[in-house]
């Protein structure tokens, strides 16, 4: 009984996400994307400053200009004031330092120390702290030296206002009062009415504060909604990504139906990578819905998002090597090798799953952190030993169909080792193209084009799929690519369809010549041992029933040299 590739089972398939779910939903927080929350985090020394970072979005002007009501909370994003609002709003937002700080302090005292809130421009980058000043450029905070000369005030940040926005960029201060350790700052939205990209740095010059930690939450909103602004063009794309899969599974699935009788197994693979890549790009898709109109992704589509993404991804690239290998076509199964292509599976849904779980997971920022390099490194590497073993195997199978002169499947072959060698090369140009985006703009100043990144791997995946489905689209004809057997030389595939379908193996027909030798039969049609002529009858009748089996047969002229009737070599 022939074992066919199977790419796991069902129960274990199962219970590992519900495992995994089950350790998500009590190991990490719910998802709280464009409103970034707070949980008593620490300040950062940095020069003579200490320094948090609150967010980076990029945000669009606001399609109305007209001032709303600061002090008061968000609000539904259904409410008439919200719309076409582009904010960053401050709620609950408390500083909290060490109650040695505080005690120090004089309870009579109105300001005993100070924090603030710098917003602005990524484009203002340069008129914070001292980077303006030609000999102070390593500071952040004032010192009593540039006081005296007039260019800012001891205890606060630096900053250069520009002389056609003096209101940007954005400084909002908070204090502490006596002795008292908590300082709350007051609910107030900030009006965007500029295009850009939005940085937000809570900062403290007096060492005093040191230990001081930060709670709350900012919400920042553009127009249309509450999605980030790298992800406005991005949730459009899904949307026609959608689309896309599902007229391709259509078109497969009339396909399937029409031809469901001469389905090979490597067909079920396929639908169900179409299947998977159609429900990743719904998910997505009103994953990033959600997250517009609420503020919030909810915990349980993002999670199912990414782990459909992540067994899609890993099912593609299986699907890749198994063609590769032949499986379906030159070998009925994977042999010996299945154990190695599982493990390989495994590790890389575990890999590309953790990836995409820190990088959905949290708080949005239109920039990426150092830490996901350790989780990117490995994902790299498993991509490019994908890469050698499928070219490996495709350069095997090639070498063992033109042994066999299979020519119907050795060009499908050449045009899936064409199409893979192009999609190989425009995916090697694209991460030059991601390292000269990513070196040349690190601070993201292009992040309305940020969407294309993403978008082409997604776009490249679904062409890569549209070629294979093209290639071993069901047919009349499945057996024309299908693996018959291994007789140690190929028989002609295209006659399958022109007889009735019947199976010959090499040693039927090596039989029915040892029987046909036994006869003795000689180029003159003479009987060997007895040297008399046969009469016509019992020889022509015997002579044209082994001409009509011969014709019969589904075998090439070179595999047999054997005798008709008349003494030529068929």
């Amino acid at each position: 009984m022939r074992e066919g590739f199977r790419f796991y089972n069902g129960e274990v398939v199962l219970g590992f996400i519900l495992g995994l779910l089950y350790l998500c939903d009590y190991s990490i927080v719910p998802i709280r994307a464009s409103i970034h929350e707070y949980r008593n985090e620490f300040f950062t020394p940095q020069l003579n400053a200490f320094l948090f970072h609150g967010g980076s979005e990029g945000l669009f002007a606001s399609k109305h200009l007209e001032d709303h009501d600061n002090s008061s909370s968000i609000t539904s994003p259904g409410n008439k004031p919200l719309e076409g609002k582009s904010f960053i709003r401050f709620e609950d937002v408390t500083f909290k330092r060490t109650e040695e700080s505080a005690k120090i302090q004089n309870a009579m005292q109105s300001r005993t120390g100070l924090i603030e809130a710098i917003i602005f421009e990524v484009k203002d980058t340069e008129r914070i702290g001292g980077n303006f000043l030609k000999t102070n450029s390593n500071i952040l905070c004032c010192t009593p030296k540039l006081a005296s000369e007039e260019s800012c005030t001891v205890g606060e940040v630096i900053i250069q206002k520009d002389e056609n926005t003096p209101e940007w960029p954005k400084r909002i201060q908070t204090f502490f009062e006596g002795n008292k350790q908590e300082a709350k700052m007051k609910p107030q939205s900030v009006d965007i009415n500029k295009t850009g990209m939005y940085y937000l740095y809570f900062m403290y010059c007096d060492p005093e504060l040191k230990g001081t930690v930060i709670s709350g939450r900012t919400v920042w909103r553009n127009p249309e909604g509450y999605l980030p602004g790298k992800m406005v063009k991005l949730m459009t794309f899904y949307g026609f990504m959608s689309l896309g899969y599902l007229v391709l599974g259509l078109g497969w699935f009339l396909r399937f139906v029409q031809f469901w009788k001469d389905i090979m197994q490597l067909h079920y693979h396929i639908s169900a990578v179409i299947a998977l890549g159609m429900c990743e790009m719904a998910l997505w898709y009103f994953d990033y819905s959600n997250l517009g109109s609420t503020g919030s992704r909810p915990f349980g589509i993002t999670v199912w998002a990414v782990t459909i993404s992540a067994v899609k991804k890993t099912l593609s690239r299986l699907l890749l090597l198994v063609v590769a290998m032949g499986y379906g076509v030159v070998r009925p199964t994977l042999g010996g090798v299945t154990s190695k292509v599982m493990i390989l599976g495994v590790v890389y849904f575990v890999a590309i799953e953790a990836l995409e779980l820190v990088e959905n997971l949290g708080n949005i920022n239109d920039f990426s952190g150092k830490s996901k390099l350790y989780l990117v490194l490995p994902v790299a590497f498993l991509d490019a030993w994908f890469i050698l073993w499928i070219f490996s195997s495709l350069s095997k199978t090639l070498e063992k169909l033109q042994m066999r002169r299979s020519i119907a499947k050795l060009e499908v072959y050449r045009k899936f080792t064409n199409a893979l060698a192009l999609f190989v090369l425009l995916s090697i140009a694209w991460i030059g193209y991601e390292l000269y985006f990513n070196a040349t703009d690190p601070i993201s100043e292009l992040w309305r084009i940020y969407w294309i990144i993403p978008a082409f791997w997604s776009l490249l995946a679904f062409s890569l799929l549209v070629v294979i489905c093209i290639l071993w689209a069901p047919s009349r004809n499945p057996t024309r690519y299908a693996y018959a057997g291994d007789t140690g030389e190929e028989y002609d595939e295209e006659a399958i369809s022109l007889t009735s379908g019947v199976k010959v193996d090499g040693g039927e027909v090596g039989m029915m010549m040892e029987r046909k030798e036994k006869k003795g039969y000689t180029n003159n049609g003479v009987e060997g041992d007895g040297g008399e002529m046969k009469g016509d009858g019992a020889s022509l009748d015997s002579s044209h029933n082994f001409d009509r089996l011969i014709l019969s047969l589904p075998s090439r002229s070179y595999l047999c040299r054997c005798y008709s009737s008349s003494g030529e070599f068929i």
